[in-house]
């Protein structure tokens, strides 16, 4: 069995090697050098776009990035210097993942392996290609990582625990179905902005990256506005104009104007700029295309809202507004400390 020394070593060389094909890919004119898991790399980001039309190759390039940046030896250390690694116990935990965003589960694959566990995974239909080239690297970076990764298309068997990520319909059968193991079960989660009409047009335009970034899909991507009575729109829309190309993607482009349909024959006043609606509605979750709002008649009455209904958010994008606030622009750049739904995946792997 590796232990925690070839286990981190591992995932720096796999962080290397996005940094680098990251570099290759952005500088296709460099005269960069390139071996055979960059091809394979090339082919993979080609499947995963063929397969799903929201992977497009910019955004399966962000992830990949982004995960470089963060799979680096000091970065990984920092993260794991706060738990006691020593005492692994080599079991088979089962990842059920989502495919909503590209290397979506990633995470989870991640502290399962570093952990010292085995991952038996089963794949979204949506995201069957980045993982299992990321498996193959490690194996080959690590050998002792050879037999620690599994994939399963039916159903699961032989685990001892469970990471599952789904919607909330899903995630009252995944409760069923692994409730007698130890598990963690996602639902839908959202991220909200609270605006305030002070902003400059830089941090509205970089309020653009936290929703349009995977095409809203994520559950970092924001999703509704907060914002005061009378707030007026015209400077928001103003600054994400030059996000408006996203109305070239088709399947953005077929939910635009459905959705827009939808609104326009159901009478509900909506604003709306040529790629962007924005409704107002008390909900979290909105359709593609869409960005719900409501208004606020305080800050201190919004704040105990959010608070109450915490179980239903990831991100809040603020300015020195609210406790445990994203910068704008920043929800799709976590650090490895930044749990979803914020349950300490390590602990629970180290307690299980």
């Amino acid at each position: 069995m590796a232990d925690l020394e070839e286990r981190l070593e591992a995932f720096v060389k796999l962080g290397s090697f996005l940094r680098e094909f990251c570099e290759i890919f952005n500088n296709p004119e460099e005269n960069l050098t390139k071996n055979p898991w960059t091809e394979e790399l090339q082919k993979t980001t080609s499947a995963a776009n063929h397969q799903n039309g929201w992977f497009t190759k910019e955004n399966v390039l962000f992830s990949l990035a982004r995960w470089g940046e963060v799979l680096t030896e000091e970065r990984l250390r920092t993260w794991l210097a706060s738990y006691d690694l020593s005492q692994t116990k080599n079991k088979t935990v089962a990842l059920i993942m989502a495919g909503n965003i590209p290397m979506v589960g990633f995470h989870d694959f991640l502290t399962t392996l570093l952990t010292g566990n085995r991952a038996l995974v089963k794949l979204s239909s949506n995201d069957t290609a980045l993982l299992p080239f990321m498996a193959s690297y490690l194996s080959a970076a690590t050998p002792a990582l050879h037999d620690k990764v599994s994939f399963s298309e039916g159903k699961l068997n032989n685990f001892d625990a469970v990471i599952a990520t789904g919607s909330n319909n899903t995630a009252r059968y995944f409760a069923y179905y692994f409730g007698k193991k130890p598990h963690i079960i996602r639902k839908n989660r959202s991220s909200v902005a609270v605006l305030t009409g002070k902003e400059s047009s830089q941090q509205l335009t970089a309020l653009g990256e936290d929703i349009f970034r995977y095409y809203g899909l994520g559950c970092r991507s924001v999703s509704k506005l907060f914002v005061p009575k009378d707030y007026d729109f015209t400077p928001f829309f103003k600054a994400i104009y030059s996000y408006s190309s996203i109305i070239d993607q088709h399947k953005y482009a077929n939910n635009y104007d459905y959705n827009k349909a939808v609104y326009l024959m159901s009478e509900f006043n909506i604003l709306e700029n040529g790629f962007l609606m924005l409704k107002e509605d008390s909900g979290y979750a909105s359709p593609i295309a869409t960005l719900f709002y409501e208004y606020y008649d305080d800050v201190e009455g919004l704040h105990k809202k959010l608070e109450e209904d915490r179980d239903q958010l990831q991100c809040i994008v603020a300015a020195d507004l609210m406790p445990g606030e994203v910068p704008f622009g920043r929800t799709q750049y976590p650090e490895l400390s930044d749990y979803a739904d914020r349950v300490d995946t390590v602990e629970f792997l180290l307690k299980t």
